[in-house]
Formats: structure tokens, sequence, C-alpha cells
């Protein structure tokens, strides 16, 4: 499976479209931009998974303390309690949206609350902006940032190599960073606040995956790869002595100094032709261990082998577990255990088929067993189990001859670590999963060990569709590289991706909007069919047949009635069919590549967009014509959608910042539109559930409002907006797809590049309107309050403060009081301003959530400090009004 995700201008549509009680259409209401609060849930639709795992990291100091990063997921910490990961980075707004991927991670051995992250996920143009070094006191709990005068690579070849980041284990105000791009070697002696080039380190790097590839994506300069501490050579508060330093060079690859940075030689005697992928010190045994690479992966490399370096003789050893003439793979995940010195894991990371392979040395690498070994070919036994129950779908509905067994063991293994502080458990990484097992010793006795799924809260897909059927499954989603689930149940890991065909990538999706059962996907497959049909909801599919010179999926429409189709394929133009796609004609009128969708009403009328142009069908698809509309965005980074129960009712979103860039409206079917002025920008739009008494559905929408990029919710066809999400969930870029639910008011489905589904509850009920501006200024009546501690640790601690104004009128500004019974401090805020006199804190609306209607909440949280207690405030008060306590 691949993982090169890359975010483009153009993604696929959202064409799963809603129903609900048919609206009665009414102009446009007068623009007006309300940024009223209410308070949301936000959850994901579980998948467990997804994605590619390149780096795990386990604290020395403190058990049970683990981080993982993903190539454009972001970073998640381990919670022991629940053993569950919790996301660190789903702060990351849409300017930054590079900044979910993370190339390294470091935790601090002093200070286990420390913890940093290098993120930034494009070194070439795809991503904007300059990569960063986030810092964080809290464990993730929030977020300190310095932007780099260079850009990192999260999601670019070589990301399973590292840690390149790394802080020095007795000295932690030092860190070092190893640049891609021929940025050189980087350190820090300020933990993490200012960074500056190691001017005497003499090799930027030299290795390129293609250094024909014009777009920069394989003819980057992989750089500096790992950078590891020997903290046998230094003292607490001195700086260590010798560090050790890998280089994306065949010939040049490790590099060390023996006077804390000051200077720096090439290691002699070291082997060549091959990639250091990781380096990994025994201190206790005094051996650097190298696992090595032809290529940079992580999905190359044809061959490898392991080393073994004596740091006080200088003498090398090769350890390798397969001779190299009978290797098909290299080498890369690594790892030793540090409560039993000697022994050492090594992972085949490029072996795809017919498995990964794990190796195990418990005499520093002298002889060696494998996770599995063949009796008589193709026959296997494993050393291992594999129960996968918690997320079925690993198995991929396969049924392999053998050596192939399902589920895999895994592919793309960079990621390999044994728990400092737990000889039984380990962890390892793959291109869809964490895996883990805490009985790793059975290896050792001729036993067993069993490998399961570690990964529940970790969610790392990218979404480029999502639909939510007025009836069967209420979620269905079209996903890079696992195809697509049909949620029945949002909080449970569904059993199988969508099948026959598994397509690799599902670029759209839709549903029949007056018969629901019968859906159509589009997707990408290296070889096969790139559409499929269901007559049951999404549960079971069927492929259709190509059209002549179909290359990749691109957008797919369903006639309201199901009793046609409309197929915008790449490599081919527009083509429409009657029944299931059988057979296909080409459309006429509208030019290959446009976005097309369906009319919800009229099962003869389909839409389509092109550079600027909208396009109309009122013959099933045969015939299109252009629109003489004017005034839509000229570029091909634009969404629609059609409004269920309305013939002609259409929502257009996208643009760019060049030029026309916004949200319009239809109500003649393209025809006309109108540009909604209260929308700076929008990149997405949805329906769902019309508000108790409201005329219209509600819309959702990825947007620019009132100068806040957010998610927002308009009860009242767009005249005003909510903002419904805050700047701790913003998820990076949400611009490819938004639906609501049909059947829950105030339920949305957003769409990430790398989060997985997040979807939204609201407090509301549904019982009115979205709050309009209230002339009150000043809140009254009663209020009540939720004060929870979500995190604690030594010495500091996260909390989240819920406010609801139960009184009869609404709020235009708002400020909380308490005082701390224990003398806690507020280090830092989100969601509301706040101040603090002795134990006295103040905590008062920002600009956007200032207004609360009656019966309405506003959410905020902090991180504070503690010490021999952390015991709860008793009393809350809004000005005079003391407030209700859970």
């Amino acid at each position: 499976m691949r993982r090169t995700r890359i975010l483009t201008a153009v993604l696929a549509l959202a064409a799963g479209l809603l129903a609900g009680t048919p609206p009665a259409l009414a102009a446009d209401s007068p623009a007006k931009v309300s940024l009223a609060a209410d308070t949301y849930t936000w959850k994901n639709a579980r998948i467990d998974g997804g994605g590619f795992v390149p780096g795990i990291v386990f604290n020395r100091k403190e058990k049970n303390l683990a981080y993982a990063r993903t190539d454009i997921g972001g970073a998640y910490r381990w919670q022991q309690s629940t053993k569950t990961w919790t996301p660190l980075l789903d702060s990351v707004g849409w300017d930054d949206w590079g900044h979910t991927g993370v190339v390294s991670l470091a935790s601090d051995s002093v200070d286990p609350n420390r913890v940093y992250a290098a993120v930034g996920t494009y070194t070439n143009s795809w991503d904007p902006k300059n990569g960063a070094v986030m810092r964080s006191s809290n464990r993730g709990a929030s977020w300190q940032k310095t932007d780099l005068p260079f850009k990192l690579g999260g999601n670019m070849p070589g990301r399973g190599m590292g840690e390149r980041l790394a802080v020095d284990p007795n000295r932690n105000s030092v860190l070092y960073l190893g640049a891609p791009s021929g940025k050189g070697l980087w350190r820090s002696t300020d933990t993490g606040v200012t960074w500056a080039q190691v001017a005497n380190f003499p090799n930027v790097g030299n290795y390129q995956q293609d250094p024909g590839d014009t777009s920069g994506y394989a003819s980057d300069n992989q750089g500096i790869v790992w950078v590891t501490f020997d903290e046998s050579t230094g003292t607490s508060g001195n700086a260590t002595k010798t560090v050790y330093v890998g280089v994306a060079d065949l010939q040049n690859s490790v590099y060390r100094s023996t006077d804390a940075g000051a200077t720096w030689t090439r290691l002699a005697g070291q082997p060549t032709g091959y990639l250091a992928h990781k380096g990994v010190l025994d201190a206790a045994n005094g051996y650097l261990y190298l696992s090595y690479s032809d290529k940079g992966g992580p999905y190359d490399g044809g061959k490898g082998q392991v080393w073994r370096y004596a740091t006080a003789t200088g003498t090398w050893t090769n350890i390798s577990p397969v001779a190299e003439a009978d290797t098909y793979y290299g080498f890369s995940g690594l790892t030793v255990d540090r409560q039993k010195p000697g022994t050492v894991m090594a992972t085949a990371y490029s072996s795809w088929w017919p498995n990964t392979q794990i190796f195990r040395s418990t005499d520093s690498g002298a002889t060696w067993t494998r996770a599995w070994d063949y009796t008589s070919y193709p026959n296997r036994a494993n050393r291992y189990t594999m129960d996968v129950s918690s997320s079925p779908w690993l198995t991929w509905g396969a049924n392999p001859s053998p050596p192939e067994q399902a589920p895999k063991l895994g592919w793309m293994t960079e990621s390999l670590e044994i728990d400092p502080f737990d000889s039984n458990r380990m962890m390892y990484g793959t291109g869809a999963t964490l895996y883990g097992t805490e009985n790793l010793t059975n290896w050792d006795s001729g036993g067993q060990f069993a490998i399961r799924p570690m990964v529940q809260g970790l969610e790392e897909t990218a979404v480029n569709d999502l639909a939510s059927p007025p009836s069967g499954a209420p979620l269905l989603s079209a996903l890079g590289d696992i195809g697509g689930f049909r949620h029945t149940d949002l909080t449970k890991v569904p059993s199988m991706m969508f099948t026959s065909p598994n397509f690799t990538t599902t670029t759209s999706l839709d549903f029949a909007e007056t018969n629901p059962n019968t859906v159509v996907r589009a997707g990408n497959l290296d070889s096969g069919p790139h559409i499929a049909f269901s007559t049951d909801n999404g549960a079971n599919w069927f492929a259709g047949s190509d059209p002549s010179g179909v290359s990749g999926g691109g957008t797919v429409a369903a006639a309201s009635d199901g009793s046609r189709f409309v197929w915008s394929p790449d490599g081919a133009g527009v083509q429409y069919t009657t029944g299931f796609g059988s057979s296909w004609s080409a459309s006429s009128g509208i030019p290959a590549g446009a976005v097309v969708e369906s009319d919800r009403v009229d099962a003869k009328t389909f839409y389509g967009f092109k550079s600027g142009k909208f396009y109309v069908s009122s013959d099933g698809g045969a015939t299109f014509t252009a629109s003489a509309a004017t005034g839509l965005p000229a570029g091909d980074s634009v969404r629609f959608k059609a409004l269920p129960g309305a013939k002609g009712d259409v929502w257009l979103a996208g643009g760019a910042t060049d030029g026309a860039y916004g949200l319009w409206h239809s109500t003649d079917g393209g025809a006309s539109w109108t540009k909604l002025s209260n929308v700076d920008q929008a990149d997405a739009i949805g329906f769902g559930k019309a508000a108790t008494g409201a005329s219209y559905q509600t819309l959702y929408t990825s947007a620019k409002i009132g100068g806040v990029r957010g998610i927002f919710r308009s009860t009242d066809k767009g005249a005003s907006w909510t903002r419904i999400n805050d700047d701790a969930h913003q998820w990076g870029w949400t611009g490819a797809a938004i639906t609501g639910d049909p059947r829950v008011y105030g339920r949305v489905y957003v769409s990430t590049n790398g989060r997985g589904v997040i979807y939204g509850d609201s407090s509301d009920t549904g019982g009115g309107t979205d709050p309009t501006d209230p002339t009150d200024p000043t809140p009254t009546g009663a209020c009540a309050v939720t004060y929870k501690v979500t995190n604690q640790w030594s010495g500091g601690f996260q909390a989240d403060v819920r406010l609801t104004n139960t009184g009869a009128g609404a709020w235009t500004g708002w400020a909380l009081g308490w005082t701390f019974p224990t003398g806690q401090t507020v280090s830092q805020a989100w969601n509301a301003e706040t101040a603090q006199s002795g134990a006295t804190v103040t905590a008062k609306n920002v600009n956007w959530n200032a207004n609360v209607a009656a019966g309405s909440s506003v959410s905020f949280g902090f991180t504070g400090t503690w010490s021999g207690a952390n015991g709860r405030p008793t009393a809350f008060k809004v000005g005079d009004q003391s407030c209700a306590v859970s």
C-alpha cells in the first residue's frame, strides 16, 4: 500500500448529498455575520489506523510515556490507562496545514514533560511554507513553535529514517536536528527556542531517490537522517561529548563528534554502498547498531545489512541476520532492550512479499532468529499469533495462497521499539497501522508472542469524499490508500473496507437521493475496474466496466432515483450510463475532467463544473449546456452540491486567493448565482437536518468567515453563521468534503488530510436558529460550570471548562471567575483570555465566542502547574452571579 498522498488544489468532490424535509425556497437573506458560540464535541469515526507510522518514541526516564508520529496525520501520545493514543496536533490550522506532517519526534529524558516535533510535509513546492520545530512543556497538550528557514518532509521519501531530532540526555537544553535538501545539521542550545546551523558539519548528504524527478519530490536530497547520543560520555548538566549522526550518502553515512559537536569526523572503517536508516546505541555494552539499506525507503530497498560498531575499540562487525546475497529488502526498524543489554531487533522493512520480517538476537547480533520461517516452501511456521479482531479490516478481506498470509505482519516496517521499562512490550509501525505485543519474551522460550493492533485513537486517513444518506448507514467515506468504509456505528471500527473491488484510493462516491440503497463509488486501482456499485447501501459491491482510456477514479454522480449515473473519470471524457455501468456513452458539451454532481429531485438532471463554467444536463447526462453565468471561480478548486428536496437548488464553494473565492447559491439550476457577501472564502459545502422551526436545511462549510478560518454552520440559509469548531480543533486542511447528517440535527462530518473522518455533535438540540447579534451587552441570569481535569502529570495538568448560560437572555460577552484552592497557576489558555492574581483567576471570552444564547454553552481549556495537591475549584461566578457547579 502506498502512502504518498499529495495535497493538490483539486480533490474529489463530496458527492454524498443529504435528505430532509423539502425546504421552502426563498430569496437570499441580507448577509449577516454572527460568530456566535456553540459547544461541540469532536470525535473520530473510528477506523483505527489507516496510515503509515514511521516513528515510535519511548521516553527513557518515565514508564509508559510514549509517542508516535505519522507522515501526514500529526503526532500522538500513549495513554496507558486506556491503552489508546491521544492526538497532539489538532490545533494546527488551515494556513499551516503542512505542519501535520511530522518528520521526527523527541521526548526529553531529563524532563519528561518536554516533547518536540519537527514538522513540515513536503520540501518541494507542494507545501508553500517552511518547516518548524514545535516544543511543548506539557507533553503536547499545548505547543510553541519556531519556524525554520527551510522545509521539512514528513511525507517525503526517506521519512522512515531517523530520528532526525534528538535531545541531549545529559544537557537537555541542547537539541540537534538533521535537515533535508542540503541544509545540513542544526543545533539549539535553548531548549528548541532558537536554532543555528552547525557550520562545521562536513556532509549535508547527497542521496536522491530519483534525480530526474522534475517535481522535486523524489529528487530532493534526503540530507541528515538521524542523531544519536552516547549518554555514557556526559554527566548531568554537561553536554554529551560523543554524538553520532547519520547522513544520506551511500559512501559516507556515519559521522561522529567526541567533543560535544565542536568537531566532526567520518567514522573510519564504516560500510559503504548503503544508507544507515537507523543508528541505535547500547551504552551498557558500548555498541552502536546500524541498519542499512541500499535505498531511502519507505517503499524501496533491495539489499541491506546490519552492523555493530564497538565504540571503545572502533571495531566494525557485520551482524546481518541474512547474507546480503539472500536479501531482497533493506533493513530499517532497529531497537535494543534497555532491560536486557545484548538483545537487539531489526526489520526487513521493504519485504513486501510474502511478508515483512522481524529479526531478534539476544547475544548482541552474533546469532538471530526470525518472526517466521519456512518449513517446506511455501509453508511457514510463525513465532507469533495475530489477533486483528479490533481492526478486522486489516485482513483486506483477502484469502491469499501460501506463503502469503492474512493479516500480514506488515510492510514499510521502519519503526520498531522495545519498551525501555518492559522487555515484554514492543510496538512497531506499518503502512496501515501500529502493532504491538505484551509478551515478546515468549519468542526466546520457544513459544509464540501475541501481536495485535495497538492503534486505537490514532486515526490517519486522507478523506476525499463523505456521504450521509437519509436511511441506512449514517456515514459512507471515500479514503486514500484504504478505499473507504460504511459506518453503521461511528464508535466502532467497521468489519471491512469497501471490497469487490478494493480501490487503493476512492476518489468519489454518491448515493441515489430517493433510493439510498443504490450507491456508486469511483477510485484508483493499479489493475482493474475504476467504478463499483452497490444495491444495499454500500454493504456489498460489484464492479462496473471502464470506458476506454480510464486511468483514475475522478468524480461520479448517481441520479436521484438510481436509474442512471454520470462519471467523469481520469484519462477519459465525461460518460453516462443507464443501469449499472455495463456500457458507457460519451457525454457531449462538457469538457474532460469536469466535476460532476446530480440534482437531488430530477433524475435526469446532472451538473458539472470546469474552469469557471457551470454545465447542466437535462437528459440524463447525454448532453450538457454551459450556463451563461459569470463570476464563478476561474480555477478548478471547486466543490458543489445540490440540495435534497428542491430541484435546481445548488451551492458552490471554492476559488483561490488570486481570484473569485467564496460561496455561491443558485435556485435555478445554475442559470444564475448569488455570491454570499458574508463568506470570505469557502472550500466545501454540505447539508444536514434543519433546526426546529427552520424552513431550510442546515448548511455546513469549511470556510473563512469574519476573518476567521473554521467549520461553520448556518440554520438560516447562510444569512448568519456560527463557528462550531475552535482553535484546539482545526485539523489542518479540511477542504475536501463536509456534510451534515440528515437524521441528527447539528451533527457534521468533516474531512481531513490525515486525521481521518472527524464528526461533531452539538450541545444545541435544534430548538431554534443560530444566535443572532444580541443587544444586551452584560451577562445576566443563571449560569452553570463543568470543570474537568483531563490530563495530569508531575507538576502540571490540563483542564477543560464548560460555561452554560442557563438564564433567559443572551450574552454578548462573558467573564468567569474562580479561586484555586491549592495555589495552582494557569500557564496557557485557549478559547479564552485569562488573568490571575494570587489564587484568583478570571477567564474572558475571545472575539469569536462572546455571544452565548440562552441555553447554549461555551468551552475553553488551559494548562497549569500544581504542587502538593491539585484541588478543583468549588465556586465560579459570572459577574455577581454564582454558577451551579458540576
